[in-house]
Parts: structure tokens; C-alpha cells; sequence
């Protein structure tokens, strides 16, 4: 079974330059993308990360079918990096308004983390909940299955980093899922 690693923070925080300094440890490197270039900024930006990552990277793009793009990974000694869980679920958000934590491509997603054939899987996601509360009921909403959905994932992960202004800090470390050792 893959190590899960979950790394966690604010915008701009390191945590995606944390995920990439964790995966290049491995030969065999695999990037799922989950951002969709909606206006040109966004174009570039996806351009340049991808430019960054060098082409020893294969790159999937996941914007909804995370699980499946998860499970297309078949090599037991590569890295996984899901660069990100909130622009994910803000995706699956956007298409299906009811969308939660409960929802099937969220389960299917941690089956998923459960299942894969890699050696370690580094998910990227931002801790949208420690600002103000959002003034309008769908922004409550996001920040609230994003903080719920995060809580799933960070139990099931071997180890939670948490990054702020480009540092790292071990939150959870453990050597059996859902055992913390501090």
C-alpha cells in the first residue's frame, strides 16, 4: 500500500514546492493536475508549473475523475502528486451544486488512496478555514466540505505536513493508518 502524504496551508504557503521536494526522491514521478484553464492567466499558469516540473513528470489531468485518474496509476515504485483537493472539489462544486464530502467521487477518492499501486501519494490542499467566516451561504458551504473532506483524507494519510510561509511543519506522523505518534 502507497504512503499517503496530505500537505496542507494557506495560498502561496510551498506547499506544491513541499509536494514536488517529496516525489523527487523517486525515479518515476506522476503529476494529476486538477486545475482547468478557464481565462489565460490560468493558461499560463498551468503552462509554466508544467514547464517547471520538467518532463521526467507524467502528467494526467484530473479535473473531476480524480479516483479513476488515481487508479490509472499501475507502478509500484513511483510518486504521485495531486496538485489540488480544493480546486478539485471547487470543480465538482461547480458541476454538481450538491456536491459534499459524502459524494460518490469523494469516496471513491479515498478507496482510491486505499488502492493505488505506487509507492507514495503526495495530495496538495489549502486549509481554507482559518480566515474570516465567507458572507454568502455557498462559500460557507465549500470552506465547510473542504475542512470535512480534508479531516477524511488526513485520517487516512501515514503523515499531515503543514506549511506556512514556506516552512514545514510534521503535524502528524504515523507508522499505521489512523495511529498518530507525535
Amino acid at each position: 500500500m502507497a504512503e499517503v502524504i496530505l500537505i496542507t496551508g494557506g495560498a502561496r504557503s510551498g506547499k506544491s514546492r513541499e509536494a514536488l521536494r517529496l516525489a523527487e526522491e523517486f525515479p518515476r514521478r506522476v503529476f494529476i493536475a486538477t486545475a482547468e484553464p478557464f481565462d489565460d492567466e490560468m493558461g499560463e499558469r498551468i503552462a509554466r508549473h508544467r514547464s517547471e516540473r520538467g518532463p521526467e513528470w507524467r502528467t494526467i489531468e484530473a479535473p473531476l475523475d480524480l479516483a479513476e485518474a488515481l487508479l490509472s496509476v499501475s507502478d509500484p515504485e513511483a510518486a504521485v502528486v495531486i496538485d489540488c483537493l480544493t480546486v478539485w472539489l471547487g470543480n465538482l462544486m461547480h458541476k454538481d451544486g450538491e456536491a459534499t464530502e459524502e459524494s460518490p467521487p469523494c469516496v471513491d477518492l479515498l478507496r482510491a488512496l486505499t488502492r493505488v499501486e505506487a509507492k507514495r501519494i503526495i495530495l496538495v490542499t489549502n486549509e481554507i478555514g482559518m480566515g474570516i467566516v465567507p458572507a454568502d451561504a455557498l462559500s460557507r458551504r465549500f470552506r465547510d466540505v473542504a475542512g470535512r473532506l480534508n479531516q477524511q483524507v488526513a485520517a487516512l494519510a501515514d503523515r499531515v505536513i503543514l506549511t506556512v510561509c514556506g516552512l514545514t511543519m510534521t503535524i502528524k506522523q504515523s507508522s499505521e493508518r489512523g495511529t498518530e505518534n507525535e
